[in-house]
């Protein structure tokens, strides 16, 4: 039996029968507005209250169409469900949502304890159809989640993902809304959620032309690092972003969002009745994902009923410092790693309303479940904000990286980990665009050096041109390369450690509770949660010295991971460097 999805939105054009269709933009800044299509047809559009415009004329599935707002100036659909060749300066086009068929309709997801995140950048993989054609992998290694990064269409043939400008239309780069709608449909058949990065804090600077004909879309407070920042307190603003996270997730059945830096909107409230109107839509009988990135460490955004999880860099700077030793940039605030890794083991943030940068950060978060916060090791930022790309394996030593993974997939937090971190992946992930106006392309440049020109280790010699082809090749994963023996042993270890979290860990995160972390090394902790009836002890040593522990497990100890020898070790009270283990007691 297949199934029909659409999502009826204010905005845009929608089609009506019979080669007609309904037309309305909400343009406040001008008097008229005129559809045109690219048949030659043009038709003034009726005035209605509060800035809207509506118009109706023939214009059958397939036109391209376009907004006259002034004089000289025409602009795409700020809806749009597709851009004609992929023009963000160009003619938007009608399409007919319920024409994919889906095959897999009845999917209802799967619950947030069971998510093992894997981030894909999808012109990189090869488009939608190319991480469709991964998906058997990596279902059978273990993840459960593919979490794909921003996809909105934007300006040229190579983004990074977070200079979209037409947040509703899929990027024609990677395919067409029905080949998304594919990717979807052939992941929930594997039993794979699919989550969408999605940016509601800023537009990206080239194809952006929403100020020119409804300038309250915008406001200059909070200041974020992109230009203005969005009114979502505008109500036709605000409904707009909430009007894309439901077209994500009825249209295109989407099991969740990941919601990019939203601090720089800066409006908690608006955050937290988007989730309610999200969840109130899809109703219980569907598992829908909400995830924050948030640098404010807002814990009072977290739960059930609103988000399910932030991304917890505080994890990852910790531990990063704690493992490599660097600490310039935003490193400097976690130039004593280990303390502050123990307090986002226990209590989830380390950061909880503390002065970090002449300023309070974060909030309370002990009372948040460990479910709450998504871990990694590696994302996009952290390693495409880097100058050469780099990848923890050009970093760090390979036994280390094998124990920092084993706490990462097995603590009972939410894991996640970037396109070809599962085999040690040495190719680098670089930041790249590909913007048409060369003033644009020198100024990216240009920010980047500046960006780096504070860290002892750059001398801006080598760095690689964002808006050049070969910057985005060069970021490729590379198959070959997980062929290797070595890349082999680490596909093995990442299956079988997913293995372990499946059966001992993942059932009982939802109500998992921290019983304490204690120091036993410069590099060297044991962290331990209450599960169900059961306590899980991760014992991790990421540094190159032996150590000593004064209090070793109890003979009933169950070990689940941890090869003969380290186990016998620990067990005699020495806890081996670079190894992490872990063990069960009831």
């Amino acid at each position: 039996m297949t199934t029909r999805f659409a999502h009826a939105m204010p905005y845009g054009v929608r089609p009506l029968g019979r080669g007609r269709a309904r037309f309305r933009l909400w343009a406040p800044d001008v008097d008229t507005v005129f559809v045109e299509t690219d048949a030659g047809a043009a038709s003034a559009m009726h005035a209605l209250t509060d800035g809207w415009f509506e118009g109706v004329l023939d214009a059958p599935v397939g036109t391209g169409y376009r907004f006259r707002v002034k004089d000289g100036l025409t602009v795409p659909d700020p809806a749009s469900r597709l851009q004609k060749d992929g023009d963000v300066h160009g003619y938007s086009v009608i399409t007919e949502p319920t024409e994919y068929a889906w095959r897999h309709g009845d999917w209802k997801g799967r619950p947030w304890r069971e998510a093992v995140i894997y981030e894909v950048h999808a012109g990189l993989m090869g488009g939608f159809d190319g991480v469709r054609a991964a998906l058997p992998r990596l279902a059978e290694l273990g993840f459960t989640a593919i979490e794909l990064m921003p996809i909105a269409e934007f300006p040229g043939e190579r983004n990074w993902g977070y200079d979209g400008v037409l947040p509703f239309a899929p990027a024609t780069a990677y395919g067409s809304p029905d080949d998304l709608k594919r990717l979807v449909d052939d992941a929930h058949g594997f039993g794979l959620m699919v989550f969408l990065d999605v940016v509601y804090n800023h537009f990206g600077p080239e194809g952006n032309y929403l100020g020119a004909y409804a300038s309250p879309f915008f406001q200059d407070k909070p200041h974020t690092p992109w230009g203005p920042a969005i009114a979502v307190s505008v109500p036709q603003v605000g409904d707009y972003f909430v009007h894309n996270a439901l077209y994500w997730v009825q249209e295109f059945r989407i099991d969740g969002l990941r919601l990019d830096a939203v601090h720089a909107i800066g409006n908690p409230g608006w955050l937290a009745s988007l989730a309610s109107r999200v969840r109130a839509v899809t109703g219980p009988g569907r598992h829908i994902h909400l995830v924050l990135e948030n640098e404010s460490n807002q814990a009072h955004l977290l739960g059930r009923e609103r988000f399910d999880a932030q991304w917890n860099d505080d994890f990852h700077n910790a531990l990063h410092v704690l493992i490599t030793g660097e600490s310039e940039g935003y490193y400097a605030h976690y130039q004593d790693p280990l303390p502050k890794l123990e307090r986002v083991l226990t209590e989830g943030f380390a950061w909880q309303g503390e002065i970090m940068g002449g300023k309070h950060r974060g909030e309370y978060s002990a009372d948040k479940m460990p479910a709450r916060f998504v871990s990694f090791l590696q994302n996009h930022d952290q390693i495409g904000n880097r100058a050469l790309g780099d990848r923890l394996t050009t970093l760090v030593d390979e036994a280390v990286l094998v124990a920092a993974t084993a706490l990462l997939l097995l603590a009972p937090f939410v894991p996640l980990m970037f396109m070809g971190e599962e085999w040690g992946s040495r190719t680098p992930f670089l930041f790249f665009a590909d913007f048409g106006d060369p003033a644009l392309r020198d100024a990216v440049r240009e920010g980047r050096r500046k960006e780096f020109a504070a860290f002892a280790s750059f001398s801006g010699a080598g760095m690689p041109d964002p808006a050049a082809p070969s910057t985005f090749d060069a970021s490729r994963p590379d198959m070959v390369e997980a062929s290797d023996p070595v890349c082999q042993r680490r596909l093995a270890l990442v299956r079988e450690l997913l293995a372990l979290r499946a059966r001992h860990i993942a059932p009982w995160i939802d109500d998992a509770r921290s019983t304490g972390a204690r120091t036993l090394g410069d590099h060297a902790f044991r962290a331990s949660w209450k599960l169900g009836t059961k306590v899980l002890t991760i014992f991790a040593n990421l540094g190159d010295v032996d150590v000593t522990l004064k209090a070793p497990p109890s003979a009933s100890a169950a070990w689940i991971h941890g090869d003969a020898a380290s186990i016998a070790a620990v067990s005699r009270g020495l806890l081996p460097s670079r190894h992490t283990l872990a063990c069960v007691e009831s």
